[in-house]
């Protein structure tokens, strides 16, 4: 299974070419101008009418940017803000809307019903606003496939999934699912004739106190989230992406909470991921912001930390340029990546730096790759 993003995706008449598989009328450019039809001429009753091939690839494609932040919820100060979903991430909203591909975790169970976990530390609840304030932001894809999404159990699940499917065009929700095939399915995004595709799961530790993961897997006929505790279905995915679209990006829950430095798991996986096809590895989890650089012919980002949460402290957005493969054969390569620094305030809402405290971002930042070990 597939899920198809509608924002920015190329159109074929009144209908989207990308969900529905077909055109009705003619087909729109990237530029949202209409292609004539050519008129055909009557094949002669003596010559056969070859059959159409495909176009070339363009030998130069376009880049793609795709920007990834960390964990987004709304509990505390934060709930209010979903009486104005519009603006309910400003002024984040801005770096993430400007790339073509925008990815977050969301970090919270979602919709009615169900109660709270027994002996979990802490839940999280949103109304099903929630996606409607991820959509206004500009955001393509949300995972949900972590450690909160069923802080009120299965119970509220089917709210969930009804909501997310009836999100705002544009937004689309993985790595939770009414099974696993619905989980580990991926978000495919198309931008400039490039697919994009998302795959979203969780690895988090299995501290009783804090996680439920484990418990709350999707199987092949229950629901719940992306498990990879086990990562053989995770891969599978990835290579199965990797074979049918231009760029894949895997973002995880992952890591040791409160740790700034990827752990040996994290640092394997990621080994393991990029073997298997993926072009960018990002996660969260840790509640700090984690290393990311080049790793092989990928590009990894351990940790983006908190990003709208009730908790103050350091964050930003890490957008990445990536130039599609060049032929059918070649893999996607990020080409530059651009962070944008940014401290979390007393409102859980993320502000840009400037000046003093831009530059010590980015000197953290430079340090967080050395501790990764990532070029």
């Amino acid at each position: 299974m597939t899920r198809a993003v509608s924002r920015r995706v190329r159109r074929c008449g009144p209908v989207l070419a990308l969900v529905l598989g077909g055109a009705v009328g003619g087909c729109s450019s990237p530029d949202g101008t209409l292609s004539p039809e050519s008129p055909r001429a009557s094949p002669s009753p003596t010559t056969a009418t070859p059959a159409p091939r495909d176009p070339p690839r363009d030998p130069r494609p376009r880049p793609v940017s795709i920007a990834v932040a960390g964990d987004v919820h709304f509990e505390g100060a934060l709930a209010s803000r979903l009486r104005r979903p519009a603006t309910a991430l400003a002024p984040a909203s801005a770096a993430l809307a400007a790339a073509d591909v925008a990815i977050v975790n969301l970090e919270t169970s979602v919709g009615s019903g169900g109660r709270p976990e027994p002996g979990k530390r802490f839940t999280f609840s949103a109304a099903t606003t929630a996606f409607d304030a991820l959509a206004a932001a500009g955001i393509d894809v949300a995972s949900m496939a972590n450690n909160h999404a069923l802080d009120f159990g299965r119970a509220r699940l089917p709210s969930t999934l009804r909501a997310a499917a009836a999100a705002r065009p544009g937004l689309v929700v993985v790595g939770i699912g009414a099974d696993a095939d619905e989980a580990f399915a991926p978000a495919v995004t198309e931008v400039h004739g490039t697919r994009v595709a998302t795959i979203a799961a969780s690895v988090a530790d299995q501290d009783p106190t804090a996680d439920r993961t484990g418990a709350w897997a999707a199987g092949p006929d229950t629901s719940g989230v992306a498990d990879a505790i086990d990562p053989r279905r995770l891969l599978r995915a990835v290579r199965r992406a990797d074979a049918d679209v231009d760029v894949v990006v895997t973002y995880l829950h992952w890591g040791v909470q409160g740790e700034r430095c990827p752990s040996a798991d994290q640092r394997s996986l990621a080994r393991r991921l990029v073997a298997a096809g993926a072009d960018a590895v990002a996660g969260s989890h840790a509640h700090e912001l984690q290393g990311d650089g080049r790793l092989g012919p990928g590009y990894v980002a351990y940790g983006l930390g908190n990003f709208t949460w009730y908790s103050p402290g350091p964050t930003g957005v890490l957008t990445l340029t990536v130039r599609p493969p060049r032929t059918p054969a070649g893999r996607a390569r990020v080409t530059a990546s651009r962070w944008w620094p940014a401290t979390i305030g007393a409102v859980g809402l993320a502000r840009p730096d400037s000046g003093s405290a831009a530059a010590a971002s980015r000197e953290r930042r430079v340090a967080l790759r050395g501790c990764a070990g990532l070029g």
